[in-house]
């Protein structure tokens, strides 16, 4: 018994090492092996590509689908490799007789190898000693290589096709387990290297040959029968894209974003090559605009660029790879064509170099981050993307500035949004255009955004979502060349008003706001925050009557209890509520609030919200039809528990014998403070300084109706032929417009005008000296032209003189007389002598 358990146990120890040290491929052929296990020992299904002659040892999903590369395969039943059918016996149930090289060649049908083996004297080598791995092609392989190459090969057999079947073999013995992916091996050709792939579905590729049927073992080595003959590869990307005349826009750019020297070096690389052709079919202006901006052209190649080798005969189905770019592509095949993001572009493929494989492709594959952010907008959020353009707003985007577009689906453009006023809607798109770019992992929470129209909305950041005001972020954010997008479920609507303004706008809330505003809570509605509030409608208190009113607010802690029971200190949006659990909120009161978001809604301790997301500058109020309540806080009162009975039957609120409500902490609240400083306005001086020498020849100044000035004074520094020329009227005047004057080559350097003061009446003085005798003196001055730098004062109304405003015009410039007429006559003058100055 001891000897059986050892035995057991060092079978399963083997079996354990050769799993641990099988291959991708050998795995797939032992699940071939499994599926046909009802057609007898040994025997492999696989799948055949219909109207080919292409057969897989299949993966899973290969399988279950039916179909490789799009095309319907169908199942074929053959021996497993290394095994061979007997006459009358189920399954494969010989192991296959060994023999070296050349005699293996016979036993896997590689009959044409076999031949070249001997027309190229290759044969004595491959029968003798040795250890040799020969990638051996069938027979199909021969027929497909090119007519011409062949027929050279043929020709001249102890040279070139000596050294093309010498390039088929390695000095050593390799199975598909020592094949590990990326190794290269020197060839028996001149040591030129074999560069070989494993891939996960099984497949192994050789110079992206893939091998149909290996591990056969040889006496001397093993074959394994690949699918095409291989060429000899010298060459790195770099290499064949600076030789390819159909490559040398490709070139350009790899050249201009400086990656040209990294396709030269040691790698594992794949490149989508595209021809010239298809940087003739792109736009010019998008072509320079790429070709000007370096980080671009980098983007744009390494979007192109693989870092693993992706040979077509290992693509089975559409597969997701990461470019260098950062982004990912997906690599199909349909039939015997590759395909890119589903498209087929691939015009010629596995182009093999040293470092990698190129695969010639007729389009330019444009990333995200070569875009322009309106390029970033697909075929889900084309609405928005059409509305921008027509609307102006793409048109106002400039290339060399940061955007993020917040871009609603499809689906948010209801009938009612489609038919809004244009000029509604553009403002609306507005919000949803924001200056700069904000990428998704560079918002955080309460942070504030200014959108291209001036309005600022607000990030709130979830376990499980992101949202912008009230709409909420999907799967699915871009990032291009100068801005980002991501997609939106709604859209938003910034808020414009508080709290307080939206419920009393409503009209449905004026229970509730009488009772805030006896708490002393009506502050908290206005005051700045992220408040939530669920705000019961006046259907909350339905049968409340003004004495049930009066004992609800007679208890301050108590109504103070219960109404910060519907308030929280953070935001919380619908979509922002994670779905089909239960999310805890804290109120304001201190416990919490039940919320569960489901497709028929929200729910607050089993509330029905009826109106969500009603958006305000200081939070976002949810309406219900129910006053909330703690179900764990007991009432102490029998009035007040009856009271809540009668509002709150959802929940069975205990009752307490001399419970009393413990006092909330207002720590939220703000105190605003407005101060009104009351104080003697300060009196503005107005100077008006003019240096050097004028060019204005004439200055008209005219003032009409009643003046508020009630002072002026002019003063003229320097050295004037006047000094100071002061007029004030007295009373009531009847003159209303006032004209003044200023021509010629004045000497003045300097004006100062002052106007302060509120006097209740006005004066003008004349002063001149001289000796008048009696009026008509005064009068005969005035005509004869006398010099009014002589006038100082002239003291009296001034509806005793008639002076014009051209006359006032001469006395400012000291020019010629003029005959001034008085208003009013002395009736009895007195002749006095005085030293030139005259009172009427």
């Amino acid at each position: 018994m001891k000897l059986l358990f050892v035995a057991a146990f060092a079978v399963f120890a083997l079996s354990a090492l050769d799993r641990a040290d099988s291959s991708a491929y050998d795995k797939i052929v032992t699940h071939s092996r499994i599926r046909a296990k009802d057609k007898g020992p040994n025997v492999c299904a696989l799948q055949q590509v219909m109207g080919t002659k292409k057969k897989y040892f299949s993966t899973c999903r290969n399988w279950y689908r039916g179909s490789i590369c799009g095309k319907k395969a169908t199942v074929l039943y053959e021996c497993c490799p290394g095994y061979m059918k007997l006459e009358g016996m189920p399954g494969c149930s010989a192991v296959a007789p060994i023999d070296h090289v050349y005699g293996t060649l016979g036993l896997v049908n590689a009959i044409t190898t076999q031949k070249y083996a001997d027309l190229s004297k290759l044969r004595p080598e491959i029968e003798g000693e040795g250890s040799f791995t020969m990638f051996a092609p069938s027979n199909e392989a021969w027929e497909l290589l090119d007519p011409e190459v062949r027929s050279g090969l043929e020709s001249n057999v102890n040279i070139e096709l000596y050294n093309a079947l010498h390039y088929h073999m390695v000095n050593k013995r390799l199975l598909t387990k020592d094949m590990k992916n990326g190794i290269s091996v020197n060839s028996m050709y001149n040591d030129l290297g074999l560069y070989i792939n494993h891939y996960s579905n099984g497949i192994v590729t050789v110079n992206c040959a893939r091998i149909i049927h290996g591990n056969q073992v040889a006496t001397n080595g093993v074959v394994h029968v690949i699918d095409r003959v291989i060429t000899a590869a010298g060459n790195t990307i770099q290499d064949v894209i600076e030789v390819d005349d159909d490559l040398s826009s490709l070139n350009s750019i790899a050249t201009a974003s400086g990656l040209i020297d990294k396709l030269g070096e040691p790698g594992q690389y794949t490149l989508f090559a595209p021809t010239n052709d298809a940087f003739d079919k792109m736009d010019s202006d998008v072509l320079e605009r790429l070709m000007s901006d370096k980080e671009v052209l980098k983007a744009l190649l390494n979007f192109h660029l693989l870092n693993s080798v992706q040979c077509s005969e290992a693509i089975l189905a559409g597969t997701s790879y990461e470019t260098m770019e950062g982004h990912n592509i997906e690599i199909g095949c349909d039939g015997d064509s590759l395909t890119v993001n589903g498209i087929k572009m691939v015009l010629k493929k596995d182009i093999v170099t040293t470092n990698g494989v190129i695969h010639l492709i007729d389009k330019v594959l444009m990333p995200d981050s070569a875009k322009l952010v309106m390029e970033l907008v697909g075929d889900s959020q084309n609405k928005f993307g059409g509305m921008v353009a027509h609307l102006g707003l793409a048109a106002a985007m400039r290339p060399n500035e940061d955007y993020t577009l917040l871009a609603p689906v499809n689906t948010a453009f209801t009938e009612d949004v489609s038919s809004m006023d244009q000029r509604l809607l553009k403002i609306t798109l507005e919000n949803h255009i924001l200056k700069k770019k904000f990428l998704l992992n560079q918002l955080y929470n309460g942070q504030r955004l200014e959108s291209i129209g001036g309005k600022t909305v607000r990030a709130f950041i979830y376990r499980t979502s992101v949202c912008i005001e009230n709409a909420c972020m999907l799967r699915g954010s871009k990032e291009g060349a100068n801005g980002a997008l991501h997609l939106m479920k709604t859209l938003i609507k910034p808020a414009e008003k508080t709290m307080f303004s939206i419920l009393n706008a409503d009209g449905r809330f004026k229970v509730f706001l009488s009772l805030m505003e006896a708490a002393g809570l009506t502050d908290l509605l206005n005051q700045e925050g992220e408040f939530t509030l669920f705000a019961p409608t006046d259907d909350a208190f339905e049968g409340m009557s003004q004495r049930d009113k009066a004992l609800l607010t007679s208890d301050i802690t108590a109504l103070r209890t219960i109404l910060l029971y519907h308030l929280t200190n953070s935001m919380s949006i619908g979509g922002g509520l994670e779905g089909g659990v239960t999310n805890l909120l804290k109120s304001l009161q201190g416990k919490n609030l039940r919320l569960l978001s489901d497709k028929s809604g929200i729910q607050v301790n089993s509330v029905k919200v009826e109106d969500a997301d009603l958006m305000a500058s200081n939070g976002v109020v949810h309406t219900v039809k129910k006053l909330l309540y703690p179900a764990d806080l007991p009432v102490g009162s029998q009035d007040l528990l009856s009271l809540l009975r009668r509002l709150i039957s959802y929940i069975q609120i205990r009752y307490v014998a001399g419970y009393r409500y413990v006092d909330v902490p207002l720590t939220f609240m703000k105190r605003i403070i407005t101060t009104r400083v009351e104080s003697e306005p300060e009196i503005t001086h107005v100077t008006r300084v003019i240096h050097g020498e004028p060019t204005i020849t004439r200055l008209t100044k005219v003032i009409e109706a009643e003046p508020t000035i009630t002072k002026v004074t002019r003063v003229i520094e320097g050295d004037p032929t006047y000094t100071k020329v002061t007029r004030v009227i007295e009373g009531d005047p009847s003159i209303t417009t006032v004209t003044r004057v200023i021509e010629g080559e004045p000497s003045i350097t300097k004006v100062t005008r002052v106007i302060e003061g509120d006097p209740t009446y006005t004066k003008v003085t004349r002063v001149i000296e001289g000796d008048l005798e009696s009026e008509a003196d005064l009068k005969r001055l005035l005509e004869e032209g006398t010099t009014y730098s002589q006038f100082t004062r002239v003291e009296g109304h001034p509806s005793t003189i008639d002076i014009d405003t051209e006359q006032i015009t001469k006395v400012i410039r000291g020019g010629t007389t003029r005959r001034v007429h008085h208003k009013k006559i002395l009736k009895n003058p007195t002749r006095r002598r005085t030293r030139g100055v005259i009172r009427q």
